[in-house]
């Protein structure tokens, strides 16, 4: 007889519709198809070949990181005795774990493949790297020196037997391994030797004019191997690399009582070079006993054991890229790009200024970020600026953003930063700045317990007499002037009230650790994000039933909350036309009959990595919403979010035409299969090839060029007599038409529950729309009207002269007051 919780359990599951896995694929695969997408790149022919060497150290700096993140987070829960079942492919995590390592051997044979026929290639052309078997005798006494005056004094041979156990291998730190022939009876011993991370991994060797000769450190430690164990002979050699799980949760780890919780994150990060090894990489040759004995060391099974005939690590080959010939660049490199002005903003005058007067949208990398460093900067200095709050996720190494916020706090602003210590892999810097920043004065907060803070916002307020305003930028990507240059994204420079009193409220819920506020223009996860998207798929469902035409766009990194799939298959079951371009993972399948016949997902890879957010909804777009989050539980459910309207005509146009040209690429695009798989775009018969970063590119060039004529001092005029010519046609800038659309946003329900109730999981709620005001209308101040403003506490360098004046008053007159 069954028991009654297998009763109920049972009753549970006849309750419960069965999941439809027909329509949706694996996560893992799907990243790692993804990844093959950008080993493509490395074969097209069209790309200048250093760039094809690029690609190929791309490919293994995105594997590296999916073993030590996905895997190694599947291969600990692949250990429990019950283990959780994807909701996309019904596999549990040791099916998934399975899965991916049947897939990795085909992977790196296509890897080690294109790098050595790119290699050959520049090689031919008088780009060498010099291997160990193939040294002229000239190359192999430069070694030897160098390897005995630089090399020798740093190293630290290690032979490991019963007297010395087998070290802890770091976590992607390169070792040369080798069997060493033992003295006497003894057995085989095992040689290591971890190469020096803090010498230079490339070392030039004297080259003919017109040419560049290097050899990896490694190799010049291989070629002196039978110097490096005394007594021990080597007999076999090898690269090893091990990759470990990173996959490490800091808020599941518990900060200790009294402990700073950047004190907290320095632990962590030391935890992390020690977990549990993922996979083992392998170039060289070496003894089926020697590679055992370091196999059972990891207690690695077989399968987890790659090996290859190339470098381990090819990040180096970014280093060499200032090396190469100057007359070979233009045939071995893109064509240099500098981000240009945005044609829309006047450089010469104030920044404030010109986003009072209207919004401003600034597009990474083809437009540069200096409008908004120079905005921040001038807020610095601005009397009339009170504050600066901003969330950082990740930031470059040499920010002139943080030095920014350093001046504001030291000229008396108050400064608020909440800045992210769990942004993985970028822990360290971000925690050396948190000190900087508070050292200054600033105020540093962290993300909540549970929720990383992706979000990318910055506010600005500024008292004017006895009223404020405020600027509000918001971004898809990180504040960070690096990237900047690298990543396709957006930011939105507004006054917009609306939008600014939200802003305000979403930086006094931070600093309280409350999660639940209630915004009119914002969605904001984990609680608002979700419902938005879920409300605007409903309303295009309403008008595909009911005979009306009907459309959704997304841009994306990644798909994977199972929620939103099953509402995207709801909305082309009705008839609703989704067209997606997804740079990474999409777990939903598209044209499946019956499920998502009308839905069409493209991808883009590159020159720039493509990484803006944007939700359109309607077949104008009269609902645009650019955002810092993709569509994955991790981010509508698990972090801080934020998705914002385009509300401006000209700012919504240029993401309107944004959304043609990306869905007109058929050079770099790539369509998904319903089994799946990516496949080019086909060209249709007399169909031009058209790559839009290249488009986009030249059309940057094209608007900075006509600002600039356009700003020109108009000449004198000649007098009537002389002969009067046609003025000469200035460039004119391609400016999108503007749609006759007004703008609308999804609205949450006025209907709120309280803030201090306990936090619900993300609902969908009932859809409301409102037409949004014009935006870009300069905000007048209300006559009469004025708003309380909160003293702010005095910098040190006004706090100081205070102190000075009190004093001085005490001496005259004796009184303190």
């Amino acid at each position: 007889m069954p028991s009654k919780i297998e009763k109920k359990q049972a009753a549970a599951k006849l309750r419960k519709p069965p999941r439809d896995f027909s329509y949706t694929q694996n996560r893992e695969l799907s990243w790692l198809r993804f990844d093959n997408r950008v080993l493509d790149e490395a074969f097209d022919e069209t790309v200048p070949l250093f760039e094809r060497l690029k690609f190929v150290s791309i490919f293994e700096s995105n594997l590296d990181e999916f073993l030590m993140v996905r895997v190694g987070g599947l291969s600990d829960l692949a250990e429990l005795k019950k283990q959780p079942v994807d909701n996309k492919s019904n596999m549990t995590a040791s099916e998934q774990v399975d899965a991916v390592m049947a897939e990795m051997p085909g992977l790196l044979t296509r890897w080690e493949s294109i790098f050595k026929s790119i290699e050959g290639k520049l090689d031919a052309l008088g780009v060498h790297r010099a291997r160990v078997d193939s040294l002229t005798p000239e190359e192999r006494t430069f070694v030897t020196r160098y390897f005995q005056a630089y090399v020798s004094p740093v190293i630290s041979p290690l032979v490991i037997d019963p007297r010395h156990p087998f070290p802890n291998l770091r976590n992607g730190a390169l070792y040369l391994a080798c069997g060493l022939d033992g003295v006497t009876d003894e057995e085989s011993l095992l040689g290591l030797i971890e190469i020096p991370a803090s010498m230079n991994r490339v070392v030039e060797i004297p080259s003919p004019a017109g040419t560049y000769s290097h050899i990896l450190l490694e190799d010049v430690i291989l070629a002196c191997l039978d110097s490096c164990f005394g007594s021990y002979k080597p007999l076999d050699r090898a690269l090893i690399r091990v990759t470990r799980n990173a996959d490490i949760d800091p808020d599941g780890e518990g900060v200790e009582e009294e402990e700073d919780y950047r004190q907290h994150m320095k632990r962590i990060l030391k935890k992390r070079l020690r977990l549990q090894p993922v996979v083992l990489a392998v170039s060289g040759s070496l003894e089926k006993a020697t590679l055992k004995t370091i196999r059972k060391a990891l207690e690695l099974s077989r399968r987890s054991v790659f090996t290859c005939d190339i470098p381990l690590n090819l990040d180096y080959v970014f280093g060499i890229e200032g090396k190469i010939p100057e007359h070979l660049r233009n045939e071995l490199l893109f064509t240099p790009f500098k981000p240009q002005p945005n044609p829309t903003i006047d450089m010469t005058r104030s920044i404030r200024e010109q986003v009072l007067q209207g919004d401003k949208l600034l597009f990474y990398p083809y437009e540069a970020m200096n409008p908004f460093l120079d905005l921040v900067h001038e807020a610095a200095y601005d009397p009339e600026c009170i504050s600066l709050r901003i969330t950082l996720y990740r930031v470059a190494k040499q920010s002139r953003l943080c030095e920014s916020l350093i001046d504001a706090a030291e000229n008396g602003k108050e400064v608020t930063v909440l800045m992210e210590l769990r942004a993985r892999f970028d822990e360290q810097n971000n925690i050396e700045w948190a000190e900087r920043l508070e050292e200054a004065g600033c105020t540093v907060i962290y993300g909540s317990e549970g929720f990383k803070c992706h979000s990318k916002i910055c506010q600005l307020t500024y008292r004017e007499g006895m009223a404020l305003t405020r600027l509000t930028l918001l971004g898809t990507g990180n504040f960070n002037e690096k990237t900047a240059k690298l990543y396709s994204d957006f930011m939105l420079m507004t006054a917009h009230p609306g939008i600014g009193e939200d802003a305000n409220l979403f930086f006094r819920n931070l600093s309280l650790g409350n999660l639940r506020g209630d915004y009119r223009f914002l969605g904001v996860a984990p609680v608002g994000l979700k419902p938005l998207i879920m409300r605007g798929l409903d309303r295009e469902i309403q008008r595909a039933l009911a005979g009306e035409p009907a459309r959704v766009f997304f841009k994306l990194n990644s798909l994977t909350d199972r929620e939103v799939i099953d509402k995207i298959a709801e909305a082309s079951c009705a008839g609703v036309r989704v067209d997606m371009i997804i740079r990474g993972i999409s777990c939903l399948k598209p044209n499946i009959a019956g499920k998502t016949e009308n839905v069409h997902v493209r991808s883009i890879v590159g020159r720039f990595l493509e990484h803006a957010r944007v939700y359109a909804f309607g077949v104008d777009s009269d609902m645009i919403y650019l955002s810092s989050a993709d569509m994955m539980t991790r981010n509508t459910e698990h972090r801080v979010e934020i998705a914002f309207p385009v509300l401006d005509p000209t700012c919504r146009a240029l993401v309107h035409e944004y959304m043609g040209v990306q869905l007109r690429d058929n050079v770099k695009a790539r369509s998904l299969t319903s089994d799946g798989t990516w496949v080019p775009v086909e060209r249709k018969e007399g169909e031009k090839p058209f790559n839009s970063q290249e488009f986009l590119l030249e059309r940057a060039y094209r608007n900075a060029e006509s600002a600039a004529v356009a700003s020109e001092p108009v000449a004198k005029a000649k007098p009537e007599s002389a002969p009067v010519l046609g003025p000469k046609p200035k460039p004119q800038a391609d400016v999108p038409k503007v749609q006759k659309v007004q703008a609308t946003v999804i609205e949450p329900d006025l209907e709120s529950e309280p803030e201090s109730a306990p936090q619900p999981q993300p609902q969908p709620r009932p859809q409301t729309v409102k037409s949004a005001p014009h935006a870009s209308a300069h905000r007048e101040k209300p006559a009469g009207q004025t708003k309380a403003i909160e003293r702010h506490r005095p910098g040190r360098v006004r706090m100081g002269l205070g102190l000075i004046g009190l004093g001085l008053k005490t001496l005259i007159t004796g009184k303190t007051k």
